[in-house]
């Protein structure tokens, strides 16, 4: 008789990342900050997306210490490998075979319309690869290989989601059910940051100004160095408003590290200036990361563990992958 664990009676939700840089505070309050509560609540499948971030030219060396990095941060984040599948995308050949299947049922008008491949491609324009254009593709194969009923989005990745799910049922279409179709799972917190130092963009580790943005890896001095030269407005009133980004942003980050509202930030510095408020956010900040950094320092120093638990994590992600791999081939009609 067959036992009903708890983990299969949770639902199954899929989310990835990719290790093209040093995670920011943005990522952090975003997305990964998330990924902890909800290792607790459902049947969570992580990823280290390192195929995605060849469609820009990487340096070999700094990507293979950036795919170290991001899963080490993963861990030190306190995910749980036994409660949860963490693996590196490209350890499971599925994520690569599925992609070139499901790319034959996408159209080239779909990919085309994708606003991500506009903004890389004029970012990129001496690089614009087919792996730059097909990708939408990869990332439905990394998401419909697992079958997960939810996929945290944000709104820059609400499309390829879309996309996803347009593959998704034309397939089932064609050839029955093999396909889960995932709903977009909307966090009950995150926070989106915008940059220290030009509030009206993301946050993002491409920003050449290095000021603009938090890693997650900074050291205590230098997360208040940089909050205090975030850039305000010239009043000293510490309120929300959409006509003060700079300080918006602030009290959005001081709310999503300390679980205060905006009406209570408001009140903390009635009558305060914003040196005194920076500081605080600053403060707030680097205590909020110090326990990873630190968890992290000791993770990445052992780098057997961390490859045992990689690999375990891709050996348990795979079993998943090719029984959903197969299906969809027996389907076309392929001879397995």
């Amino acid at each position: 008789m067959c036992q009903i664990t708890e983990k299969d009676t949770k639902k199954k939700v899929l989310s990835c990342i990719q290790p093209s840089g040093m995670l920011t505070l943005g990522n952090y309050l975003g997305a990964l900050k998330n990924w902890v509560s909800m290792q607790e609540e459902f049947d969570c499948t992580y990823a280290v997306a390192d195929l995605h971030a060849i469609t820009v030219r990487q340096e070999p060396a700094k990507l293979r210490s950036q795919i170290y990095s991001t899963f080490a941060i993963m861990l030190a984040l306190g995910l749980d490998p036994e409660k949860n599948t963490m693996f590196i995308q490209s350890h499971v050949p599925e994520h690569a075979q599925l992609a070139w299947l499901l790319s034959c049922y996408t159209q080239f008008g779909e990919m085309s319309r994708m606003t991500q491949f506009k903004d890389k491609s004029a970012k990129h324009a001496d690089n614009i690869n087919v792996g730059l254009f097909a990708y939408p593709a990869l990332m439905a194969a990394d998401i419909l290989l697992y079958k997960p009923d939810f996929v945290p989005v944000g709104a820059d990745q609400k499309q390829h989601l879309e996309i996803a799910r347009d593959i998704a049922v034309r397939f089932n279409n064609i050839y029955g059910d093999v396909f889960t179709v995932p709903e977009p799972y909307i966090p009950k917190t995150g926070a989106r940051v915008m940059s220290l130092q030009d509030p009206s963009k993301k946050m993002s580790k491409s920003d050449e100004n290095v000021n603009s943005w938090v890693a997650i890896l900074d050291s205590k001095d230098d997360i208040i160095r940089k909050f205090k030269r975030a850039v305000t407005d010239s009043e000293t009133v510490v309120r929300y408003s959409q006509d003060k980004p700079g300080i918006s942003n602030l009290l959005g980050i001081y709310s999503a590290v300390t679980g205060k509202s905006n009406e209570q930030i408001e009140r903390e510095f009635e009558g305060k200036g914003y040196g005194d408020f920076k500081l605080a956010v600053g403060e707030a900040v680097a205590d909020e990361l110090a326990p990873i950094k630190a968890a992290y320092d000791k993770i990445i120093s052992d780098k057997g563990e961390l490859e045992r638990l990689y690999r375990l994590g891709a050996d348990k992600a795979e079993r998943v992958a090719r029984k959903t791999y197969f299906k969809a081939m027996k389907k076309v009609g392929f001879v397995l």
